[in-house]
């Protein structure tokens, strides 16, 4: 008889493991097979203020010279490359989570942005990109009298 410790949260675990595997399925969907093919995806925590809306991108060990922001088409892509540690000969790993690689997020901006005036600064390992909203002036219907 094979004897193991008992884990309490073995059961939890699984099903996390399935909500993250049923999440990446419902992301994947309406994404080219280009974004598909990536490496990893960072977590992204998105918000808004009065007066702008920010992204967050968790980025840990990642360079700002190895992330590109661009916009086009009003959508906002962010870019980017992990590179792959150091093997470390002499020690053997039980567990890697850490993922490397290429990454890319996109996300379609909504129509009172300033995308002239998106600013970005990265600050212990965490992107965020502000993306400055604009006064959206709406007008008042106009009449046309048929001659």
């Amino acid at each position: 008889m094979l004897v193991t410790r008992f884990d309490p949260f073995a059961e939890f675990n699984e099903l996390r493991r399935g909500f993250e595997h049923l999440n990446s399925v419902f992301n994947s969907l309406g994404t080219s097979e280009k974004e598909n093919s990536f490496d990893f995806v960072p977590s992204v925590n998105t918000r808004e203020a009065d007066d702008a809306y920010f992204v967050e991108v968790d980025l840990p060990g990642i360079k700002k010279e190895d992330i590109t922001i661009d916009v086009n088409d009003n959508v906002l892509s962010i870019s980017g490359e992990r590179e792959v540690k150091e093997e470390h000969k002499e020690n053997e790993y039980y567990k890697i989570e850490s993922r490397f690689g290429s990454f890319e997020r996109r996300f379609t901006l909504p129509e009172d942005v300033d995308a002239e005036k998106i600013e970005a600064s990265s600050k212990d390992g965490v992107l965020e990109v502000k993306i400055p909203k604009v006064q959206v002036i709406e007008k008042a219907p106009k009449k046309i009298e048929i001659k």
